[in-house]
């Protein structure tokens, strides 16, 4: 019985017993039976309550799940069989203003806020979706026994990076689902290496594997975009014998929004945003694609970066934001992915001028790879406030630090045998004083980020292989 599609023209109320709301309108509710005797009453706990012929008892919550109840008591009116109208709660005007009763509850309170209906409660809610809603999954379903462990039962799948996941179930996936207003069957594109149909489905899967949060599942969609671009690379960084993954950095409202941390201990541990954001683009390139270690991925070191690696950039301070830098504003919310190897610290307490610490910083940046390559890897410097202190206070720009960086990168370098097609090395990038730049010219990138004290930064390099014979960074706005 689809009880809002048999009404034609009337009331439907929608009380439950324990809701000290509901008990104080149960004299309404006489009133509007003896206004409208075939009147539906439907009470969610107690089929006693009220004390009137025909109320209909929602024991399985399928009504109230049907008509959207989402407090009690909620009164429906009815017209051509279609809703026109509903009050929520009790509040005397809305309650006049649906019935056309002019002294309706004369003698209660003006307004009293309604409880929240049964229908809607943690773990209710996601039940009466998957049993009397349209959600229907297309990926395959796995029973399993109710003596397995779940959690062990993902290991024994091969589902897991070597941490414990969240079993995937219906209700997690349909929870996660409502994280995003898009299609569950849209299709991102193939994940490598297997080249499979990545859906927004799959992807809320592995994001519910990867612990995230449903509010999380945004900026995993537009990480998974950014990844599957050709530009990006994916397949040749999965399949390399580097260290690289790809490194996630969110900008925009969304970073506080869903909690993100930018500031204190960022590229570390204890953020569940950051750690599962990462955590789930590792885990669609696993599970969807098929990418596995010692299997296509090659990578003869790896690093901790393959468990996953996304943070947040700090938006307060004089600089243009990375998303800035690829023509967004800061009112957007983006993901950035880029590849990455490891942390490398740079430590400088004693300068305080911008040029003593682009010295400091670009003798660090030199040993990337080795001391004497050119043109390989890209890099991304991570620089807290108190050495972002030495250059506002300057007033150097992120385009002038850049700028004084590549001029302090400058180097004697030798063929070793692993550089692009568009490094440093080549003879006509040579300089008349044989030196050439440690790295191309759109290869250093700078972003704010760390806690108020230390003088340090930290340099994050990439993937050997960038430009066109291998990765970029690849920019999409998040879709809410």
């Amino acid at each position: 019985m689809h009880l809002n599609k048999d009404i034609d023209n009337g009331w439907i109320a929608v009380v439950k017993e324990d809701c000290p709301t509901c008990l104080l309108i149960e004299p309404i509710l006489h009133t509007l039976r003896q206004q409208q005797p075939d009147m539906a009453i439907v009470v969610q706990d107690n089929p006693n309550f009220p004390p009137l012929d025909n109320v209909l008892f929602d024991k399985d919550l399928r009504h109230s799940f049907e008509l959207d109840i989402e407090t009690v008591p909620t009164l429906i009116k009815f017209e051509n069989g279609k809703e026109v109208q509903r009050a929520i709660g009790w509040h005397q005007s809305d309650w006049r203003d649906l019935t056309n009763i002019e002294d309706l509850g004369s003698a209660l309170p003006a307004s009293r806020p309604g409880c929240g209906s049964l229908s809607v409660e943690p773990g209710t809610a996601e039940r009466l979706a998957l049993q009397f809603g349209d959600f229907d999954i297309k990926s395959r379903k796995i029973e399993v026994s109710p003596l397995e462990d779940d959690i062990e039962y993902c290991y024994e799948r091969g589902w897991s990076d070597g941490l414990p996941t969240v079993p995937p179930t219906e209700a997690r996936l349909y929870r996660m689902l409502q994280g995003t207003t898009r299609d569950p069957q849209e299709s991102l594109g193939e994940a490598p290496p297997n080249m499979v149909a990545c859906t927004i489905e799959k992807v809320a899967i592995n994001a519910v594997m990867a612990g995230c949060k449903p509010e999380y599942l945004p900026v995993v969609i537009a990480a998974v975009e950014a990844a599957l671009e050709p530009a990006f690379c994916m397949h040749g960084l999965l399949a390399t014998t580097w260290l690289s993954g790809p490194m996630i950095i969110v900008n925009g409202p969304i970073r506080e929004a869903i909690g993100m941390n930018w500031e204190g201990n960022v590229l570390g541990q204890g953020n569940r945003a950051n750690a599962t954001i990462g955590r789930a683009l590792q885990l669609i390139i696993r599970n969807v694609g098929g990418g596995k270690p010692q299997e296509v991925d090659m990578s003869a070191l790896g690093s901790p970066v393959k468990y996953g690696f996304c943070i947040a950039e700090d938006e307060s301070t004089p600089w243009r934001t990375l998303a800035e830098d690829q023509g967004f504003s800061k009112s957007q919310s983006t993901v950035t992915v880029l590849t990455a190897d490891g942390v490398q610290g740079c430590i400088d307490q004693l300068s305080r001028d911008p040029e003593q610490l682009v010295y400091s910083l670009a003798g660090s940046l030199k040993g990337i790879n080795h001391i004497d390559m050119a043109g390989g890897s890209d890099a991304l410097v991570v620089i807290p406030p108190e050495h972002g202190r030495v250059f506002d206070s300057a007033g150097w720009s992120k385009q002038k630090t850049i700028d004084a960086l590549h001029a302090a990168l400058q180097i004697p370098s030798k063929g070793l045998g692993m550089v692009t097609d568009d490094g440093g090395s080549s003879p006509q990038n040579s300089r008349e004083d044989g030196l050439k730049p440690k790295f191309r010219s759109n290869g250093l990138r700078l972003m704010r980020a760390g806690g108020q004290a230390g003088l340090f930064s930290a340099i994050i390099s990439g993937w050997v292989m960038n430009g066109s014979a291998g990765s970029e960074p690849v920019t999409k706005e998040i879709i809410l």
